[in-house]
Formats: structure tokens, sequence, C-alpha cells
């Protein structure tokens, strides 16, 4: 059959074609025309050796006469098709057999089209062009699917699709790894199953927004949540929630770890909190919990006692040993100090240098004096050698005691006064010692004493 000389030629000499026909006339005739299209040719007789040229060469698209002996073309198409390595080539069928069952059937097995015998080469060449422009776009886009899916597998954020009424559609291994369970089984879940109610509860009045009102116009954002992993156990992390493009009823989810954030802010937090030596609390934070539990004390007229306590000759132990020894018994003396504050109403803080001071909520006069000797006691039998004392061979304390019922007219400062008061009392009585003083409040006592005239 002489070739038509009205045949566009398309060269791509990038595509591969291979041609399957047990004819030899249709076999040198398709082969001269793939051959002048610009394509490089591999040519068969059997389905067999289809099956082999395919699997090695991987052809861009294969042209497969139906009708061969022994594995005719449906069947080599069927195994073409369940081969992994094959079952994306293109297969287009060629055979005389053109009645509608024999064409559905070969669509059904697999192929992307059927032409019919005898062949039009120019038609031929024509399907060929567009199957492989076809074959062009469509591993263009199975290559952007593939490279969004293993950026999607690797994010170290986790990556979620939302649909409308809180179920998890998708979840990539990130997602996995965070919940303590596999994305399939993230897929099995919805929002209520991760996430408290009242937040869940956000989130659905959220969709039901996006999908009610078209003039709604949500802008992404971040919001801290607290996710349930499959243990049960709790996770803080930022959930950012936005609508799919062109898609109202489903919606992606970012979720980023802010595990590590969240301790460095605990870390700073208790940093701010805590004297880097000693690790019980600093100035500030004890004024801060004294400010509080003295307003708890005159809402409910219980005593408040305050300890303050300095440790004797300190600076000759420093000149004697040296500061590193120095801050080694700074951080003994705290040690005990701690100890003596077990309740949450209850406050030991280095307030500076060796100076040390306790708050003692709802604690009377006599078991704040027996708490101090306590302290005392225990501080002495440290027994950290200090020759330069005069007062003893080891570290010691003096210490102060003042409680007061405090009111409104009163002012934290009278019990700080006082207790001060009262512990260069003991340092004056020969120190080692513990001094106590009732810093009752003479303030009210004078509004009483107006009233009553």
């Amino acid at each position: 059959m002489p070739l038509p000389a009205t045949i566009n030629t398309a060269p791509r000499r990038d595509a591969a074609i291979l041609i399957v026909d047990d004819a030899p006339a249709n076999l040198g005739m398709l082969r001269k025309m793939m051959t002048q299209q610009g394509y490089q040719t591999f040519v068969a007789t059997s389905g067999e050796r289809a099956l082999s040229i395919a699997r090695r060469v991987h052809p861009d698209l294969i042209l497969l006469d139906v009708v061969m002996p022994g594995m005719d073309g449906l069947e080599t198409c069927r195994q073409l098709k369940q081969h992994p390595g094959t079952q994306r080539i293109p297969v287009i069928f060629m055979s005389a057999r053109t009645e509608t069952d024999d064409v559905v059937a070969g669509f059904d097995i697999g192929a992307v089209d059927y032409i019919g015998k005898p062949l039009r080469m120019a038609e031929v060449c024509a399907r060929v062009r567009a199957q492989l422009q076809i074959r062009t776009t469509s591993d263009s886009q199975h290559e952007q699917a593939q490279r969004l899916r293993t950026i999607v597998d690797s994010m170290a954020e986790g990556l979620m699709i939302i649909e409308g009424c809180g179920r998890i559609q998708y979840a990539n291994p990130a997602c996995g790894r965070y919940f303590g369970c596999s994305p399939e089984a993230l897929e099995q879940k919805t929002l209520g199953d991760l996430l408290t109610q009242q937040v869940t509860q956000d989130y659905l009045d959220y969709f039901a927004r996006c999908a009610s009102e078209a003039e709604f116009a949500p802008q992404p954002g971040a919001r801290e949540v607290v996710i349930r992993q499959a243990d049960g156990s709790l996770r803080a992390m930022d959930l950012t929630l936005a609508p799919m493009a062109m898609h109202a009823t489903l919606f992606i989810g970012l979720l980023h770890d802010i595990t590590h954030h969240k301790q460095s802010e605990t870390a700073l937090q208790r940093a701010a909190l805590l004297d880097p030596l000693t690790k019980i609390a600093n100035r500030r934070h004890f004024d801060t919990f004294l400010d509080i539990e003295w307003q708890r004390a005159i809402r409910s007229g219980e005593p408040l006692s305050l300890v303050v306590l300095d440790v004797d000759h300190f600076k000759l132990y420093n000149d004697t040993f040296g500061h590193p020894a120095g801050d080694a018994a700074l951080q003994s003396v705290a040690a005990v100090l701690q100890a003596h504050a077990p309740r949450a109403t209850d406050m030991a803080a280095r307030y500076g240098g060796e100076e040390f001071v306790l708050l003692f909520a709802e604690t009377a006069p006599a078991d704040a004096t027996a708490l101090a000797e306590a302290i005392r006691a225990d501080v002495e039998a440290l027994h950290l050698p200090h020759p330069r004392s005069c007062t003893s061979d080891s570290i010691t304390v003096s210490i102060g005691v003042a409680t007061m019922i405090p009111t409104q007219l009163d002012h934290i400062e009278k019990l700080f006064i006082a207790a001060d008061r009262a512990m260069y009392s003991a340092k004056e009585a020969g120190r080692n010692r513990v001094k106590h003083v009732d810093a009752s409040s003479s303030a009210w006592d004078a509004v009483k004493a107006l009233v009553m005239r």
C-alpha cells in the first residue's frame, strides 16, 4: 500500500513505539510509517514476544493486533496491565473485528483506542500523536503528583484533609507520628476524636459558615490546640485550617509540633520565677506570692506568718573557703528551707545574698515559731564547717518570725518590718536562734476604739 503524501509528520524522536502484528505486510508498513514519523520502533509477531520487549524497553505506546495465533491481543493487553512495569503504557488495538462488542471488550481490557482494519495510515498517525500527547500530559501530571506525594510524605508538619462534617479524609505520615497511630487509622476518625469538645465545635461552626455564607472569606490562622494521642496522652500543637481551593466542603489542616517551644517557654517561665543559684523561688516570685496570700488572709481572717533568716557570719565563710564553697553552702541551706515548705500555701525563697524568707499561710504564731526552730536545727545539723565563726564551729542561721491577721487597713511592709526586726533581735541575742514578734493590727484596734467611743 502506497503511503499518502498528505500525512503530517510531527517527529517525536524521544518516543518509542512497539508494533505487534503477526502479518508481515502490516508490520513492515507500520514500522516504515512510524520511523518516518520520527519514532523509535520495535516489532513483535506474537503476544509473548511483545510482553518480553515491553518489559525490557518500556515503550511509550503499543500498537497491538487483536487476532494473533497463541496469545491474542486481548490477553496480551491484560498481562501488560497486570504488570507494574508496563501497566501505564497506552495500548491502541488494531483489528478487523469492529463490532461494538469487540470494541467494548478492547476498552474494558485497558486499551486507550481501537483502530479498525484495513488501516488508514493518516488516521493511525493522528491517533498515535494524540495518544502520545495524552501520555506526555499524563506522565507530567503523574510526576507532579508523585513529587507532591513525596513532599507531603516527607513533611515534618502534619497534613490532613478534613470534610465539612469533621471526618478525616486523608492524613500524612507526620500526622500518624504526632497521634501515635498509622495515617490509615486516622482516616477512620473525626476531629472530635482528636481535639477537645469546645475546639471541635469551634471548627465545625467554622466549616458551616464556609459552606453557607458565600461572602465569608476566612483567613488561615494558626491556633494552639491540645491533641489527644492514641495512648491517651496530650500534646500541644499549632493547627492551621483553611478551605481547599475550589472545594468548599474540604479543608486543609496543618499541624505544627510546638512541644519544644512549650518546653522552652515553660523553662523560661520557670527561670523567671526561680533563683538561679539555689533553685528556690526568687524575690520577685515571692513578692507576688505574698501579695496573693495577703489578700486571701484578709478575706479569710486566718493568720499569716513570715520567717526571715540570715546565714551567720557568711562573709567570713566566703573569705575562708571562696565563693564556690559559699554558693554550695547557700544551696544546702535552701534545700533545708524547701523541705519545710511542702504545702501549696507555703513558699521558701532567696531574698538576696545570704538572706532567705519563708511564708506560711494559715499558720499561728506558735506553729510558725516551731517551724522556724526546726529549720534552725536542720541547718545546724548540716555540719558545714565554719572555723572563723564566733557563734559555732559550723554554719548557723538567725531567724525572725512575725505573725499577723491582716486587714484592709494594713500594709505588707508592716509584716516584713516586724519579721526583719525579730531576725536582728536574734542576731543581737547571740545568733543561731529564733525570735518571734506579734505583728497584730494596731490600725484595726484604733478603728475599733474610735467606733466604741
